[in-house]
């Protein structure tokens, strides 16, 4: 199980990025484009993801992943339930949804620091 405070530990590491306070939820943004958001009760973590690959992901693993709410589906976005996460699955998940906001060369130079 993952709490925020291990997505804010990992999160901070990543160029570019940003912790909001926004409606009282727990906010990781580049720029002005959130890639990750917890629910109030920190029981959910939405992230960036592809839209065409999310209903696959949800049928995977509906136990852990889910569709967003209705307001969000016009996103790239999709939902993890923390208690299902292990750390290695959410800085997988927050690294992706991270390289989908950042500019190309910043994700080529993080990709060179740390490898693919």
């Amino acid at each position: 199980m993952i709490t925020v405070e291990d997505v804010r530990r990992f999160a901070r590491t990543l160029p570019r990025s940003s912790e909001h306070l926004i409606r009282d939820r727990v906010k990781f943004r580049v720029g002005k484009i959130v890639y990750v958001a917890f629910s109030r009760d920190e029981t959910l973590m939405g992230f960036g993801f592809p839209k065409e690959e999310r209903q696959a992901l949800v049928a995977a693993e509906p136990g852990k992943f889910l569709m967003p709410g209705e307001s969000d589906l016009r996103f790239n976005w999709v939902v993890a339930r923390m208690d299902a996460l292990d750390a290695a699955e959410m800085r997988e998940l927050v690294l992706e949804a991270w390289r989908m906001c950042v500019p190309k060369k910043v994700r080529l130079e993080q990709q060179l620091q740390t490898g693919p």
